[in-house]
């Protein structure tokens, strides 16, 4: 048995006390200073506000003040925080962490460089920790898997990701169950880059989902040529960008897709999506949906900004983006949905 620590009670996070704690592993759920309700609601009923389903008996709760406390002893540690808590993650819990307990990251994202170049969370964390020359090391989650899913046990796929091999082995024994299936590779640019982009590109796909409400009604039936095509641009998209960042492999691009998949039709992306799609600029759409995150916002504005960068340097073809260029415009300049069609065309002969 394994002591795993989970910090960060928010849906993905508190989901992976599911898999940890019915492999017969001791589980420490801590909460943000954000989460105080979350785990008071936890302790009081053994379950996730936002879960129709009680944790599995024997996970434990604790608050932000009583963090190092749930450290102590881990064998792993999970970070579940969201991409707005990278920072604070950063700079508050790792130093905490002994040297010899490996963290293992579920936030998506991407940082942009003034190059032009992109940093995946892992590598922004790395750097904080070298500078204060601890030895703790990042592995990180990615592939489809919605929190709710995860939790209702339906079969589910994803990737640990990080620089040692045996490391990943180890954590692999520590999590995986009959119905959460775990993939290896110690490529963590390639997996974290790939599950990072899909998040802007739900967006651009999702606006036809709006579009066609907007033409038919809101009850209309659904419509899957106008997804299928912008899907099929935005994996065309996604792909170029891994190759940018050095880890262009089918693997990553298809741990991606995957997650591109589940986030246009499971995740909190699809709701924004959507209300730009029906006319709402990103400012209404925001205030429609007060109080969810949407990290899909913040990375697909940052890919946009270096691949301007990128592009003004030669190292890519601006033309190459039009669908994450015109998502871009939409957020940034607020402009009308006016999905570019007729560049996602190719003649190949």
């Amino acid at each position: 048995m394994a002591v795993v620590t989970i910090i960060g009670a928010g849906m993905m996070g508190s989901a992976l006390a599911f898999p940890a704690r019915e492999n017969g592993n001791e589980v420490r759920l801590v909460g943000t200073h954000l989460d105080r309700e979350i785990i008071e609601t936890s302790i009081k009923t053994g379950r996730h506000p936002k879960f129709i389903k009680d944790f599995p008996a024997g996970v434990t709760y604790y608050q932000v003040e009583d963090m190092e406390a749930a450290i102590q002893g881990a064998d792993m540690i999970i970070g579940g925080v969201s991409s707005f808590g990278v920072d604070w993650f950063g700079d508050v819990v790792l130093p905490k962490i002994p040297d010899n307990i490996p963290v293992l990251s579920v936030t998506k994202g991407l940082w942009d460089t003034p190059e032009g170049r992109l940093l995946t969370y892992p590598e922004v964390w790395q750097k904080k920790l070298d500078a204060i020359g601890s030895k703790v090391k990042i592995n990180a989650i990615g592939g489809p898997c919605t929190s709710y899913e995860l939790v209702a046990h339906d079969q589910t796929e994803v990737a640990f990701c990080g620089h040692d091999i045996e490391t990943l082995k180890k954590l692999k024994a520590i999590m995986a169950t009959d119905y959460y299936h775990i993939s290896l590779s110690t490529d963590v640019v390639g997996i974290e880059s790939a599950v990072a982009l899909k998040n802007g590109y739900a967006l651009g796909i999702t606006l036809t989902i709006g579009l066609n409400q907007k033409a038919f009604g809101l009850d209309s039936e659904l419509h899957f040529n106008s997804q299928a095509a912008v899907f099929g641009q935005a994996v065309k998209e996604m792909s170029r960008l891994l190759e940018y960042q050095g880890a262009g492999t089918l693997e990553n691009l298809c741990v991606g897709a995957g997650d591109l998949y589940v986030t246009v039709y499971g995740g909190r992306t699809r709701l924004v999506g959507i209300l730009l799609g029906r006319g709402l600029n990103i400012d209404e759409a925001k205030a429609e949906l007060n109080g969810v995150t949407l990290e899909s916002l913040v990375v697909a504005v940052r890919v946009a900004r270096a691949v301007r960068v990128a592009a003004s340097k030669g190292l890519l073809q601006f033309e190459d983006f039009p669908l994450l260029c015109h998502v871009d415009e939409i957020l940034t300049d607020k402009k009308p949905v006016n999905i570019p069609w007729e560049k996602f065309t190719f003649e190949r002969s």
